[in-house]
């Protein structure tokens, strides 16, 4: 098994150790990871209404709500990749490859964030913008997501330059059938959706540099409240728009 192909399955059982252990200690806190993942996810809608709804950067917008802020489970998508890594690295090219790998770093690095979080999080209590930012600070991992933010922002270049290869969606087409029978239908879906979103823009350097501008503001607001009253600036004018 080659290098990249290990760097996945080792994402994969990092995301499943989590949850078996989140179950494990708390078996509330698996609800409350859910909980805050929906509540991200509206966040994110909030905070991007205005590209969701865009000709252009909609479809793109649209396809990081879902796939990558998503409030689903994921655990059926990663059971059938863990089962088809060998599949996924002798029937796709190597840059579908990367973005795969990539794509399952965030998917790992995201699920520890959202563990401690909802590990601060108070049990049974809705989630709102008071008890985010509490949150948020108690776990206090700036470089942990920084680097999240540069992993998302990795996927979208990666998806972009997946668009310049004309053949590609072609070739995404004919693998439908084979992707099915090697059990990687939804693989296939995410690659498909998400080269018709970044091919749409037609370059996706505006959409992402709104994107990292907004997620930093948004981290450098709630980084910025752990040096004053948490409960006071969870109201505030920076963070009302975003939370």
């Amino acid at each position: 098994m080659n290098d990249r192909a290990s760097a996945i399955l080792d994402a994969l059982s990092t995301v499943a150790r989590l949850r078996h252990q989140a179950n494990a200690v708390d078996p509330g806190l698996q609800q409350r990871v859910l909980a805050l993942k929906d509540y991200q996810a509206r966040r994110f809608a909030r905070s991007y209404a205005d590209l969701l709804q865009s000709p252009r950067h909609g479809p793109a917008t649209a396809f990081f709500l879902h796939e990558l802020y998503g409030a689903q489970d994921f655990s059926a998508r990663d059971a059938q990749f863990v089962k088809v890594v060998p599949a996924l690295v002798r029937l796709f090219p190597t840059e579908v490859i990367v973005t795969v790998e990539q794509l399952v770093k965030l998917h790992a690095l995201t699920e520890q964030l959202d563990t401690s979080l909802a590990g601060k999080l108070p049990n049974g209590a809705a989630i709102c913008r008071e008890n985010y930012v509490l949150a948020w600070n108690a776990c206090a991992q700036p470089e942990a997501r920084q680097q999240q933010l540069d992993l998302t922002l990795a996927v979208g270049r990666s998806l972009d330059s997946l668009t310049r290869r004309r053949t590609l969606r072609r070739a995404l087409q004919l693998m439908r059938r084979p992707a099915e029978l090697a059990g990687l239908s939804a693989l296939q879906r995410f690659l498909e959706c998400g080269f018709d979103a970044f091919a749409q823009m037609q370059g996706a350097d505006e959409f992402l540099a709104t994107v990292a501008q907004r997620e930093s503001s948004l981290a450098n607001a709630l980084w910025q409240s752990a040096n004053s009253d948490a409960a006071a600036l969870a109201g505030c004018r920076d963070l009302q728009p975003l939370l």
